[in-house]
């Protein structure tokens, strides 16, 4: 039987801790998380561990934040398998990115949230980013895209395991949002949604329900995004790396607070923590 495009599954659990009887048990919805090879013009570049859902989206953003591809229109198309073992999605590249694409081509095994095994340099661990232009974001913004979000996010509400991303306009208003098992390809299959569909994006932000580790500030900045709001805290790295992509970013994004940790309109959050309340 082959995997399906089926992004929740049922499974028979027991809710406590006692003799497991037939009156105990009850069904409970599971996150599916299954692999899914990425394949260039017949060469499979990587197999990352994902939600089988959007798969489109998340091959056109991946392909984009790993600079793979500079511009959707460089795949000429997208094909999705369902197999016995996976996923496995077929993509055709023009011949220019496709010799960029061998030269540094390597064998990466992600597993949920992991964005570099298979990585064999620190350079290549840690790529330059490209600047970005930060946008001017209101407190209640960010306010009112937290508290639609959950709306947002029904594979969540089912399973209670799955990350989201949210592109949200200047006024807080949610415009796309994905869901993946992986707060990774959450955000790659969001980007590939936002350049799939050509919305504007120079007004806004990004809002992810996870931690904002670097590979989140990365990919962001890839796409062109300047600001990525996050409901964790973010690391030194992602910091670091905001910093030099003059990239807005934001952590600890809760119910009426909310740490700005970078502001390039600002100077002094280049090197100050600053609170809204």
């Amino acid at each position: 039987m082959n995997v399906s495009e089926q992004a929740v599954v049922n499974a028979m659990v027991t809710p406590d801790h006692g003799v497991v009887m037939d009156s105990n048990l009850m069904c409970d919805d599971i996150a599916v998380e299954v692999p899914i090879a990425l394949v260039y013009n017949c060469i499979s570049h990587a197999v990352m561990m994902a939600s089988p859902a959007d798969l489109e989206d998340f091959a056109l953003g991946f392909s984009l934040t790993e600079n793979i591809i500079q511009h959707k229109n460089e795949i000429s198309h997208i094909h999705v398998h369902y197999g016995k073992l996976g996923i496995t999605v077929r993509m055709q590249i023009n011949d220019e990115r496709f010799e960029t694409l061998k030269t540094l081509r390597r064998n990466m095994v992600g597993r949920t949230g992991c964005g570099l095994c298979g990585t064999e340099t620190l350079k290549q661990a840690i790529r330059p980013v490209p600047p970005v232009q930060a946008p001017a974001l209101e407190n209640n913004a960010i306010q009112q895209a937290l508290t639609a979000i959950i709306n947002h996010q029904p594979l969540q509400q089912t399973t209670g395991a799955t990350h989201a991303a949210a592109w949200c306009n200047s006024d807080g208003q949610i415009i796309l949002a994905r869901e993946d098992v992986g707060r990774h390809n959450a955000l790659d299959k969001l980007i590939g949604a936002i350049v799939k569909t050509d919305i504007s994006h120079n007004k806004g932000f990004v809002l992810v329900t996870s931690r904002a580790s670097y590979e989140m500030v990365q990919k962001t900045a890839m796409a062109g995004l300047g600001c990525l709001v996050a409901v964790s805290a973010p690391t030194s790295l992602a910091i670091e790396m905001a910093k030099q992509a003059g990239l807005m970013l934001v952590g600890f994004a809760r119910n009426n607070r909310h740490v700005i940790y970078h502001d390039p309109k600002q100077i002094s959050a280049l090197d100050h923590v600053k609170t809204a309340i």
